[in-house]
């Protein structure tokens, strides 16, 4: 087979593959050379927007993310977490993200530690991760290093507008037992054994809890005991 008839065979195949016409891939009819002639198609938009279309939802993440979760930077991620409200399932309301980023998300529980990267991520051009972003920044502002890395952040006003409509107000500030504030990083003190369902230890009176994390609940918090992250009860806890 000649250079020629193969270009014409592999514009054939690429044609019924990816149903585009004729005249988008013009370049391949008068190309000498066989290497050359696929050029084209790395760089033809109507190819790039005839794959992209082709995809599961997972493979367009997985292709526009690296494989990386787009909120932590974690190698790879897999899960397709929705930036709610969103009016479609698509890309364009969706986020790549490692499974303790998603959990955290879905759960309320957001731990300060693990979200300090978004310093970092929050430079996206991607519409939905500048808005999953923004989101965590305000839902963490009580702590100083969000509340000035969403200082620095300049979006468009529906940007803006779609993180804030995701936010869950709360009805109260989380208080103790006394009725005291708390706020992520807080230190308590359990006031009575809690036995911890499916962990298989009892929370004794009087352990320190410290550095702990609000949630989207005002009466729970999230805290780590005998090494394991869990919710607590705030009518059970003393501010220290």
């Amino acid at each position: 087979m000649d250079c020629l008839s193969g270009c014409y065979a592999s514009f054939n195949w690429v044609k019924l593959a990816l149903g585009l016409c004729l005249k988008a891939f013009e370049p391949l009819r008068t190309c000498g050379l066989c290497l050359k002639a696929f050029e084209p198609l790395r760089t033809c938009g109507l190819c790039r927007e005839a794959l992209w279309r082709s995809m599961t939802l997972s493979t367009q993440l997985q292709s526009r993310a690296g494989s990386v979760c787009e909120l932590c930077a974690a190698p790879n991620a897999a899960t397709a977490l929705p930036v709610e409200p969103r009016e479609s399932e698509s890309a364009d309301t969706t986020v790549l993200a490692c499974e303790p980023c998603a959990a955290q998300i879905e759960s309320g529980a957001l731990h300060s530690d693990h979200f300090r990267v978004l310093k970092d991520t929050m430079w996206s051009q991607e519409p939905p991760v500048q808005a999953m972003i923004y989101r965590l920044l305000t839902q963490l502002s009580a702590e100083s290093w969000a509340n000035e890395a969403r200082d620095m952040l300049y979006l468009e006003p529906e940007i803006i507008d779609w993180a804030m409509a995701g936010i869950t107000e709360q009805s109260a500030p989380t208080r103790d037992s006394h009725g005291t504030i708390l706020n992520s990083g807080d230190t308590v003190t359990l006031i009575k054994d809690l036995p911890v369902k499916g962990a298989g230890f009892t929370a004794k009176r009087g352990t320190a809890v410290r550095g702990i994390s609000l949630t989207n609940n005002p009466e729970h918090i999230e805290g780590r005991v005998n090494g394991q992250r869990i919710v607590l009860v705030t009518a059970y806890l003393k501010k220290s």
